[in-house]
């Protein structure tokens, strides 16, 4: 599949500026009013790629309501090609690529630089804000590539064929720490490819190696701690000729979220529990968050208490 290009062609190709700052949610709409790519629209993560009022996660999948409602006031056509660009390097223009992908449109790519690099290359930029038509776009969404909480669970239970892979840093996957969540660790069974790996002086690189993770057609189901980072893993993935992808939008924030789901950590940065009490302490500590070095001192300390009672 063919999911980055390199074009600066404002003519016969439709833009969306997804750029967008954590910690700065309006940073993103500001650079965009002072300047854009010629003729695109502005779609913010948490406005429009998200629906912060549902409770799947940190940023929830848009309804199918919603997704009607933004593509439409977008103006676009199922026949449109589109281009999506963010500030490079960042995961907001593949988060927009995978939900348009998932409304059934064929010709939507992510642009391979990002918008100061475009506007160095020559591409076209304006501060006029557009106003296309509202669309008639038919939805035709592309249920293949979604996954949900209760898949996820059956191919753990060995009732789907899948690999989790999960696309946080080795040290959130391990459950070493967990600067997010409320409970380290990662979802039982899944392997890990940090997104990071994909950047390269500022942009996304296509030369990424993927024979580690596993065979094209083997089913793979992506996710990061809020469904925003997997999406980047996710393109490329799919750009490099894998064929039976999907992506856990509400990902570990939304796994965590039913207190029944397991996590995995990696064993050796668990303290030892070799009594009843001991084992009931950790089971307390790792259920409140605790993880890590701070999970081992917490437990010394709670064992210390428990020893000063006998």
């Amino acid at each position: 599949m063919n999911v980055f290009i390199e074009t600066l062609n404002t003519e016969n190709h439709r833009w969306i500026d997804v750029r967008y700052e954590m910690g700065k949610p309006e940073e993103g709409r500001r650079l965009y009013d002072q300047e854009h790519i010629k003729g695109a629209v502005y779609w913010d993560l948490e406005k429009d790629l998200s629906d912060m009022e549902s409770e799947a996660g940190r940023h929830p999948m848009p309804s199918k309501e919603q997704l009607e409602h933004l593509i439409r006031k977008s103006g676009l056509t199922a026949g449109d090609s589109i281009v999506v660009y963010d500030q490079g390097g960042s995961p907001y223009a593949a988060r927009a690529w995978w939900l348009l992908k998932y409304c059934g449109f064929e010709n939507v790519f992510i642009s391979k630089c990002g918008f100061t690099e475009l506007k160095e290359k020559g591409a076209a930029v304006s501060a006029e804000i557009p106003d296309y038509p509202e669309s008639e776009w038919t939805p035709d969404f592309n249920e293949d590539i979604y996954a949900d909480r209760q898949y996820v669970k059956n191919i753990i239970k060995g009732e789907e064929l899948g690999l989790l892979l999960d696309a946080r840093s080795p040290e959130r996957y391990a459950g070493i720490e967990e600067p997010i969540d409320r409970v380290a660790g990662r979802i039982p069974g899944a392997r890990n490819f940090d997104w990071s790996q994909l950047i390269l002086g500022g942009k996304l690189d296509s030369g990424v190696d993927f024979s580690a993770v596993g065979q094209p057609h083997e089913p793979i189901v992506v996710y990061c701690g809020s469904g925003v980072t997997a999406a980047p893993l996710y393109a490329m993935l799919a750009e490099k000729g894998f064929t039976s992808l999907k992506l856990y939008t509400g990902s570990y924030s939304d796994w965590i979220a039913d207190p029944e789901n397991e996590v995995e950590i990696d064993r050796d940065i668990q303290p030892a529990a070799s009594d009843d009490d001991s084992r009931a302490i950790l089971a307390k500590l790792i259920e409140e968050g605790y993880s890590g070095e701070m999970l081992m001192k917490k437990f010394e300390y709670e064992k210390s208490l428990l020893q000063e009672k006998e």
